[in-house]
């Protein structure tokens, strides 16, 4: 059975959907709202974030100001009525609660004014946190561990002590990948915590970056510069999805231009329609009652099922879109331990009847005979005997149902034969690069994310080379796609931008989110032009949409 959550559909957006063409034509054309935004330090600001919100709705739209420090906002994109202004702008904060009232047919002019903000720290990204702190490449890299579950200023901001970090450290690892500082979700497998010894290195070295020696920071605080240019055009809406503890993760858009998400804090599947503003959750079966809950991937089959993991939960599952109906395949029970963590699945099994998965608890990869409900296991990272501590990330399926593997302890992409189970690994060029996710196109390349050194690769099976994509410092991109155009995009964990990049001639477009934007999956939109970007905002319970303006 399934649960039905409808969020009202507004007048305004019901006029607009059934009106042709001529409203459409005076909203591109005309501003709903617009102003200058400034401040004595600087003058007119180009690059702020400003963002305008009804009262109880779940969308905020968001444009960024221009050289001008003009901010415009499109007349189909707020309906009339009283908005809530907000800016982001690092180093500032508004002058004061800022409104505005917006009317049919005519345009609101609202100029916003800022001052320095007496609270730069509460204003920093994960990346300026990590270009701000002192240490060695190697001791910040294990931060990158910690901003999956919460933000570094969270780490900053404590007053442990070295021998309070150990039991600290131990205790966080011990909390199931899905978890949420409101929502801390142990793991049965206690196991992969470790003691608090063995984390004395990294616990000298947070002791010395937080507020452990004092009641100020001995480093200067570092801002990344403002929007500039094309940096500048987008517009930005968000949608708040139901409860603070909804964290949309993998997202994926159907033919019909709704927007599916998994949920990686709560056992839903859900389904978006941003026309209508209708939302639809599908409950997930839990499978152990005491493991941690929330699904991390989604992806279509090539019959239009939505195929998941349930992670902690041990299972499998395949969701009918056209009848809400979830078929579950549980791992077999022999393998159904208590270690068990379960993410993505391998999805070519029209070419053999099987299905791909692997679980992070025992870095095994197991395969099920759809027809026999038979399971396989592998463990790959055997292969790579150098490497102690091998941890495979996303696994994925080629058109052959050969499964590839993405390494994240250093940085390898593996695969097996579907036919045979051979075991191949090939070092990606940069050292340390800690593969995250993948994408596979029609001719079998893959595109996968290193996240450790900020770059993209796309390796060609049939030549088994290489090409790397530099982004910008401190991206650690999640996952990335090419779109129709042949450009690149990829979503961030650390800098709060949607990074573009142009492989022909590596330039460069970076669209500031209005908020904290942890964000995972990307998806690409390619039915629009320009085309249009989604993400979920894994820790602010919303969906996100960029909708570039060139």
């Amino acid at each position: 059975m399934r649960r039905k959550l409808m969020l009202s559909l507004t007048a305004s957006v019901a006029v607009m959907l059934l009106n042709p063409s001529s409203q459409a034509v005076r909203a591109q054309n005309q501003a709903a709202l617009t102003g200058t935004v400034s401040s004595d330090a600087e003058g007119k600001m180009e690059g702020v974030v400003v963002t305008a919100k009804k009262p109880s709705s779940i969308v905020q739209v968001s444009v960024t100001t221009d050289a001008q420090g003009r901010y415009s906002f499109p007349e189909n994109r707020l309906e009339p009525g009283e908005y809530a202004i907000s800016i982001r702008a690092v180093g500032y904060d508004i002058n004061g609660p800022t409104k505005a009232t917006v009317e049919s047919e005519k345009t609101t002019t609202t100029d916003i004014k800022l001052r320095k903000t007496k609270n730069l720290a509460s204003q920093l990204t994960n990346a300026e946190w990590m270009m701000s702190i002192p240490g060695t490449e190697e001791q910040k890299a294990n931060l990158l561990n910690c901003v999956g579950c919460h933000t570094v200023e969270r780490i900053v901001r404590s007053t442990h002590d070295s021998d309070e970090w150990t039991q600290v450290i131990s205790r966080m690892m011990g909390y199931g990948a899905v978890s949420q500082p409101i929502k801390p979700q142990p793991m049965l497998d206690r196991d992969r915590a470790g003691t608090p010894e063995q984390y004395r290195k990294m616990a000298d070295y947070l002791a010395t970056i937080n507020l452990s020696a004092g009641d100020h920071w001995s480093y200067e605080l570092k801002t990344l510069p403002r929007p500039a240019g094309r940096d500048t055009r987008a517009i930005v809406t968000e949608y708040d999805m139901v409860r603070p503890t909804t964290e949309p993760h993998d997202v994926l858009i159907d033919k019909d231009g709704n927007v599916w998400y998994s949920d990686f804090g709560e056992m839903f599947i859900g389904k978006f329609d941003p026309k209508t503003l209708k939302l639809t959750e599908y409950p997930v079966k839990k499978f152990k009652d005491k493991a941690p809950t929330g699904i991390l991937s989604i992806e279509f089959d090539h019959t239009g099922k939505i195929w998941f993991d349930t992670m902690y939960q041990g299972s499998l599952g395949a969701l009918d879109p056209k009848t809400g109906e979830i078929s579950y395949y549980p791992l077999a029970p022999e393998y159904n331990d208590d270690r068990v963590q379960l993410n993505f699945t391998g999805l070519h099994y029209e070419v053999d009847g099987k299905v791909w998965t692997k679980s992070v608890g025992t870095q095994q990869i197991f395969r099920v005979d759809l027809a026999t409900n038979k399971w396989e296991a592998f463990h790959p990272s055997d292969e790579l005997p150098d490497l102690k501590k091998a941890s495979i990330y996303q696994v994925m399926a080629d058109s052959k149902n050969n499964l590839w593997m993405a390494e994240f302890s250093e940085g390898f992409l593996g695969k097996i034969d579907a036919k045979t189970t051979k075991i191949t690994w090939y070092p990606v060029p940069s050292a340390h690069a800690r593969l995250r996710r993948m994408e596979i196109d029609a001719q079998d390349r893959i595109l996968v994310t290193e996240y450790r050194t900020s770059k993209v690769a796309l390796f060609d099976t049939n030549a088994e080379k290489f090409t790397e994509y530099s982004l910008p410092q401190y991206t650690f991109p999640y996952r990335a796609d090419f779109d129709k155009n042949g450009e690149l995009w990829a979503s961030t964990m650390s800098t709060d931008r949607v990074v573009r990049l142009d492989p022909k001639t590596g330039n460069v477009v970076q669209y500031l989110m209005p908020s904290d934007t942890n964000m995972r999956t990307v998806a690409v939109d390619n039915s629009t032009t320009p085309v249009t970007f989604w993400v979920g905002s894994n820790h602010d319970h919303r969906l996100v949409k960029v909708e570039p303006l060139d």
